[in-house]
Order: C-alpha cells, then sequence, then structure tokens
C-alpha cells in the first residue's frame, strides 16, 4: 500500500464515490421523471392544441378583447353588445327604426351646429363621414372566407368516413337547431359573443383544472363507448356491398 494512505482513508474514499454516483443517479431519474411530466402536461392539452390559447385565438386585437388584456375595451365591448341586445330584444326595436334615429339624431346635431355659428360668432367645421373602401372588401373576404371553411368541414364530416366525427357534428346541429327554437337568431349570437368573452379567459386562468377534468370525463365516455361497442355495437349486422358482374 502506498506511504500515507491507510486503510481507513481508502474505505472513505470508496464509500464517497459510492454516495455521488447514488446521487447522481438520483438526480438524472428526478430530472427525467420531471420532464416527462411536463412533457406528457403539455401535450395532454384540450384539442391536442401545444400553442397558448392567445394564439389559438388568432391573436391580434380580437384575442386580446376576449382574453381581457385591455379590461376597458373588452367591458366596452361587452357592455355595448349588452345595450344592443337590449334595444332589439326588450325595447323591440328593429334595426330600421335604430338606422334611422340615429341619421336624425346626426343630422339635427349638424344643422344646429351650422347655423349656431352667427350666435357664437364661430364657424365650427363638421367632419365628413366618409368609410373606407377596403373596410368592406376585408369583412366580405373574411366573411366568405369563413364561410368556405365551415362547408369544407362539414363537408368533410359527411365523406371522411369518421364515424364519431360525423355523429358530433349532426349532434352539434341538432343542439343549435334546438336552442334556435328556444330563442331568435340575435339573441343565439349574443349568447355566442358573451360566450367568446368569457369562456377563454376563465380556462387560460383555469387552465390545468379544466384539461384534467375534461380528460377524465373523455376517458370515462371512452370506456363506456367500448362497452356499448363490444356489447351491441359488434352484434349489428353489416351487410357488404357487391357489384354485379358485367359479362
Amino acid at each position: 500500500m502506498p506511504e500515507g494512505i491507510t486503510a481507513e482513508n481508502l474505505f472513505n474514499n470508496i464509500m464517497d464515490s459510492i454516495s455521488e454516483g447514488e446521487l447522481k443517479h438520483k438526480a438524472a431519474s428526478f430530472f427525467q421523471e420531471e420532464s416527462e411530466s411536463s412533457v406528457s402536461a403539455q401535450f395532454n392539452r384540450l384539442f391536442g392544441r401545444q400553442k397558448p390559447i392567445h394564439h389559438c385565438l388568432g391573436g391580434g386585437k380580437s384575442a386580446d378583447s376576449m382574453l381581457w388584456r385591455n379590461k376597458k375595451i373588452s367591458a366596452g365591448v361587452l357592455i355595448s353588445a349588452t345595450a344592443i341586445w337590449v334595444l332589439f330584444e326588450w325595447l323591440n326595436y328593429n334595426f330600421l327604426s335604430l338606422v334611422c334615429f340615429a341619421l336624425s339624431f346626426g343630422l339635427i346635431t349638424q344643422f344646429l351646429l351650422k347655423n349656431a355659428s352667427g350666435v357664437i360668432n364661430r364657424s365650427p367645421t363638421v367632419p365628413r363621414l366618409v368609410l373606407p373602401e377596403d373596410l368592406f372588401i376585408n369583412i366580405a373576404k373574411r366573411i366568405g372566407t369563413e364561410i368556405n371553411h365551415s362547408l369544407g368541414f362539414l363537408q368533410d364530416a359527411a365523406l371522411g368516413g369518421n364515424l364519431k366525427q360525423f355523429i358530433v357534428v349532426i349532434l352539434s346541429l341538432w343542439a343549435a337547431g334546438m336552442i334556435g327554437s328556444w330563442c331568435n337568431f340575435l339573441t343565439v349570437l349574443y349568447i355566442g359573443f358573451v360566450t367568446a368573452h368569457t369562456l377563454p379567459v376563465l380556462y387560460e386562468r383555469y387552465e390545468d383544472e379544466v384539461d384534467g377534468f375534461v380528460f377524465s370525463a373523455l376517458d370515462k365516455l371512452q370506456g363506456h363507448y367500448k362497452k356499448l361497442d363490444s356489447g351491441v355495437l359488434s352484434r349489428l349486422p353489416r351487410g357488404s356491398f357487391r357489384g354485379k358482374k358485367v359479362e
């Protein structure tokens, strides 16, 4: 044995190296478990998304409004929608009457400002209201794009061969039809508008809880569907189509 190294020192060095190896192994396993849990938490998101809810909503000012990034703007938009719904639904105003009253009020205001210049010894400048043509073109393009996207999605659900997606689409259309029979189109739009300005911000705040609840509910539904499939659907006769032979 070399000089200066005793059996006790050699034993202590061996024990230290063993303890360091165990600590490194525990640290590696801890970080591996943490990375696996973070990856599983990343993929167990609602609708399989991997991006923030702000990006999924399209970003920009509309997403900021729905997620209440600016509380004054979001509150103002929601109050304006509520005021419009109250005017048309509760006070029984129609669109033509409201437009005519608003135009009459604007014309009277401008007339009084123009003819009051002799009293106040001042000629007020009344601005001209001109709407840009690009505004209407962009609105028409956006509406046409969304309609084509919706029609394409419905046709893919009918022709894609996915039975689950087809049943979900049919049930959704049936539920929308039932809601439309209970209330008019304006009320449906208002409910959708309020939902768009409340559910996303609540989901962003309680994202983990909502995802866990939804995935547990989907697991239970999938279990019930497997029981139904094995007990009932698998026993249903399936006819096979055979074309006639051409001689």
